[in-house]
């Protein structure tokens, strides 16, 4: 036989895999599913009969992680408890890590966090239960939206109301009775047209008539919500209301795809001429990002859904580096929870693996990337209490105020790119 056909037929003994994979003498001696199989079997049998201890292969890398033994569950377990003990695999363990990532490593000092929002949220009450309490403690530093769920978050604060209802309930009758849902979620016809209202009251004010950034826009939006919740005594209901008191900037992707945007074009033809300029957009957001590294710091997005507003966190890094030519390496955290599969090409189920191919993220930093399989409206509860449950507030960083210089920054360095 030759020295090549004996190689092979040794391969084929050790059942087809690389011999370098069976390690030592030692190692070989455990069960081993590349290894002889009637040895092993017999030698488990000798075991058994023999009363002998298990002798566990936990020697293999794949086996470093915590062993699954969860707490039994008695009602008196907190939501860190609950999500670090018993949240052991499958989507459960997606979002112990997401959760875990997120307080461990995204909330640390030197961390920028972007937030994301998709789907409606507000109207669930999310803005108020979740992103309101994260804005306050400094754990969300700037934001894009859709215009949806400002619009939405905006009925809040007018002191107008949302209300739980039954989705099988006839649309028809809904209409006839002036009733809108959105799935489960019911509220009076009145409440899209006195929110219309209150917004083209407010743009048509003098410091609406120019051309801006979707986070100055909505950063004057918060403050006139703010004073209407001062009137009606209203404290901590609006989103917009509690980015503006925070500096909190607050960006759409896609401006013109709300109700907000709808009265913005309807005061267009009125003659108004407050403009929502998605170029400031775009380098806004870059800035922000190229700031937070260049100061020595990291960059983190947290996604919730997928959609427009993920992939303009994201372009941030193809911004800086392929279009204005500026050396960088991509964000170092991510962070999504999303319903969308990867297979059909929407970038909404794309994994971070991919973005890497775009420099969008850090190659370095894929193991401090997660994806959850959830709806945002159970995941995002949880994150939120277990993130202040784990973390001290940190200090606000107040990312609207620095808007000015942060785009110095960014133009000073794309002009040594020319």
């Amino acid at each position: 036989m030759s020295k090549k056909k004996a190689v092979t037929a040794g391969a084929r003994e050790r059942g087809g895999f690389k011999a370098s994979r069976h390690g030592s003498k030692e190692t070989a001696q455990r069960a081993n599913a590349a290894g002889p199989k009637g040895a092993q079997k017999k030698a488990a049998e000798e075991r058994e009969a023999a009363g002998k201890k298990h002798v566990s292969a936990e020697a293999s890398r794949f086996l470093r992680g915590k062993k699954i033994d969860p707490r039994r569950i008695d009602g008196t377990e907190s939501v860190v408890q609950l999500i670090e003990e018993t949240f052991q695999a499958y989507n459960s363990g997606r979002l112990r890590e997401a959760c875990q990532l997120y307080a461990d490593k995204m909330l640390e000092q030197d961390v920028t966090v972007g937030l994301t929002l998709t789907g409606a949220l507000t109207p669930a009450g999310l803005g108020m239960s979740c992103l309101i309490p994260l804005i306050e403690a400094g754990f969300v530093d700037w934001i894009i939206s859709t215009g949806a769920n400002l619009y939405h978050d905006t009925h809040f604060g007018l002191g107008l109301s949302m209300h739980r209802g039954n989705p099988t309930e006839s649309d028809v009758v809904l209409r006839e009775e002036g009733v809108v849902r959105i799935y489960d979620i019911f509220f009076d016809y009145d409440v899209l047209l006195s929110t219309d209202a209150f917004f083209r009251k407010i743009i048509r004010a003098p410091e609406f008539q120019r051309a801006m950034s979707s986070a100055e826009f909505h950063w004057l939006c918060g403050k006139y919500v703010a004073a209407r919740e001062k009137v009606l005594g209203l404290k901590s209901k609006s989103l917009l209301s509690a980015a503006y008191t925070c500096g909190v900037p607050v960006y759409t992707s896609s401006p013109g795809d709300s109700s907000i945007g709808m009265n913005v074009a309807a005061l267009a033809l009125e003659g108004y001429t407050c403009v929502i300029d998605p170029n400031q957009d775009v380098n806004e957001t870059a800035s922000i990002v190229l700031g937070a590294k260049r100061g020595g710091g990291k960059s983190a997005i947290m996604i919730m859904g997928g959609g427009s507003p993920k992939n303009f966190a994201l372009q941030t890094e193809p911004q800086i580096q392929e279009v204005l030519g500026i050396d960088e390496r991509g964000h170092d955290f991510f962070l999504q929870v999303t319903d969308a599969r990867p297979d059909t090409g929407g970038l909404s189920g794309a994994t971070p693996a991919e973005a890497v191919s775009w420099g969008k993220i850090d190659p370095d930093r894929l193991p401090d990337a997660v994806v959850c399989y959830l709806d945002s409206t159970i995941a995002l509860p949880l994150m939120t209490s277990y993130a202040l449950a784990k973390r001290k507030k940190r200090k606000l960083r107040r990312l609207y105020g620095q808007r000015g210089a942060l785009m110095q920054r960014l133009k000073d360095e794309f002009a040594k790119t020319l």
